[in-house]
């Protein structure tokens, strides 16, 4: 049998290792770097050892340095010169555990060896001749037994070629895979509908939430993440995420449920508890703020107008609804002024910052030509956060002057031309002065309408029902956190002294 030690449990980086008067030897190495003929040969000398060794966990290309060759398999003890071709030791001949590898080497080898001394130490013609006749012999055998061993390293020579092509190719497919992998995560990542999405993408917050910036809209995610449910196939993030799109951009169910990957049933559960989390977590930011905290903010077109007396600027605006199958509710919300089905919100907006909306109606408090802005201003509890002195700005329809005197208030409506010719100079001023300062509601509803567009188009019939166990609907939540989420966009109307930037 074959004697390999691997020797690098000694630690001992030796090409050649002597241990009990035995030597040890490393396999051959292939010079590529010397010649091609100085190639050829360590290249065939290294797959000699390796054939005569006939060991199948020994492959051409992958050898420890560490597997050594004892000293009892070579004639004189040691490897010969490596290019020393005719030499017994040029490979392992000895004690190899098998016949297939002769010992003629050596015998040839000592005849040559003979004969050349032969050749030094006499002269003539027959001898010389004798000798080359020899040689010829020695060379037709040498040829035959060299043939003989190429062809049984031919096909080691063959399979170790096979194996290596196969694992360049392996190699090859395996590095096109994984660039692949890496092109198409890149791409999945870039359409995926997360925070990477958004991050350092003013213009993609902004189009698909409505929000000025990503600060704002992670913010606001951060506000009610704990209290959001967590679903399977969606992330809370998205979950967020899907509720703004819908109110910013009023796309269809289906088409939604394309984007983010789930069924139309787990979508709308999805927006309507995510609307509930909204409401019921952002509503403080809709707040009536402190009387001394709005007098001293006023600015100075209500100052010069009316004092530090004002105190809300209100208006109602309609969203259009299906018509509903009861003949009742069919009567109530149809709305002559609009031609079509109508629920009508209030809304009221504070001077020092004209965007803050503070206070809504309900949309429950009346519906179309029945719910006169009047009826829903004396129900939605405005009246009760009135303080004696304040001032009320509104429209012609409001006509709410006995209730808000009540409460030691007063409103100030634009004058109107009944039962008279025309205006008096006063009443000209006066109503320049109110419709100068209104159109600042006005402004902001036509904000809270198209940046929002679900509230701007026909909304459908089930988000008119009350949500179970409230006296709120889902069409009333949906109109809170869209003030809500005006109020977190910069102000539609720019006073001199501002600029409309985001403050983050």
């Amino acid at each position: 049998m074959v004697t390999l030690v691997n020797v690098n449990i000694w630690n001992i980086p030796l090409e050649e290792f002597v241990y009990n008067e035995l030597s040890f030897y490393c396999f051959p190495a292939w010079k590529q770097n010397e010649g091609s003929h100085v190639s050829d040969v360590t290249k065939w000398r290294r797959m000699a050892w390796i054939s005569a060794i006939r060991r199948t966990d020994i492959h051409f290309a992958d050898i420890p340095r560490s597997l050594k060759v004892c000293s009892r398999h070579f004639h004189s003890g040691k490897p010969a010169y490596e290019m020393d071709e005719s030499h017994p030791d040029w490979a392992p001949t000895l004690h190899l555990g098998h016949s297939e590898v002769t010992a003629t080497v050596s015998d040839r080898h000592a005849r040559r060896q003979h004969r050349h001394h032969l050749r030094e130490s006499e002269g003539g013609g027959q001898n010389e001749q004798n000798n080359v006749n020899e040689d010829e012999r020695d060379g037709v055998q040498e040829d035959e037994e060299n043939r003989e061993q190429t062809e049984t390293v031919k096909p080691a020579a063959k399979r170790l070629r096979a194996e290596c092509q196969l694992c360049e190719q392996s190699s090859a497919e395996l590095t096109r895979l994984l660039q692949e992998n890496r092109e198409l995560r890149s791409e999945l990542n870039k359409l995926k509908m997360d925070e990477e999405f958004f991050k350092d993408n003013t213009e993609k917050v902004q189009y698909y939430t409505g929000l000025p910036c990503f600060a704002i809209l992670l913010s606001t995610f951060t506000t009610v993440k704990p209290f959001l449910p967590v679903a399977k196939k969606l992330s809370q993030f998205q979950m967020v995420l899907l509720t703004l799109i819908r109110l910013r951009l009023d796309l269809p169910i289906q088409h939604l449920s394309h984007i983010f990957n789930v069924s139309r049933r787990t979508l709308s559960a999805t927006f309507a508890d995510t609307i509930d989390v909204l409401y019921a977590r952002l509503t403080p930011l809709l707040y009536w703020p402190e009387r001394h905290c709005l007098q001293a903010t006023m600015p100075h077109q209500f100052l010069e107008a009316f004092g530090k007396r004002v105190a809300i600027i209100v208006d109602c605006f309609e969203i259009r609804t299906e018509r509903p199958s009861n003949l009742m509710a069919r009567t109530q919300s149809f709305s002559h002024n609009k031609g079509t089905h109508t629920i009508k919100y209030l809304i009221g907006i504070t001077p020092p910052r004209p965007n803050v909306i503070y206070f809504k109606g309900r949309g429950g408090e009346g519906r179309g030509e029945r719910a006169s802005d009047k009826h829903i201003t004396e129900n939605c509890g405005l009246l009760n956060k009135l303080l004696p002195g304040d001032l009320v700005l509104a429209d012609q329809g409001f006509d709410i002057k006995d209730s808000v005197g009540m409460m030691c208030a007063e409103v100030k409506i634009p004058a109107f031309t009944k039962r008279r010719c025309q205006l008096d100079a006063k009443d000209v001023e006066d109503t320049h002065a109110i419709a100068h300062l209104r159109i600042h509601v006005e402004r902001v509803i036509g904000s809270l309408r198209n940046k929002y567009t679900l509230l701007h188009n026909t909304i459908s019939i089930s988000l008119l029902l009350p949500c179970k166990d409230e006296e709120f609907t889902l069409l009333d939540k949906l109109v809170n956190v869209c003030c809500i989420l005006v109020n977190m966009c910069p102000s539609v109307v720019v006073r001199p002294d501002e600029t409309e930037k985001c403050a983050c």
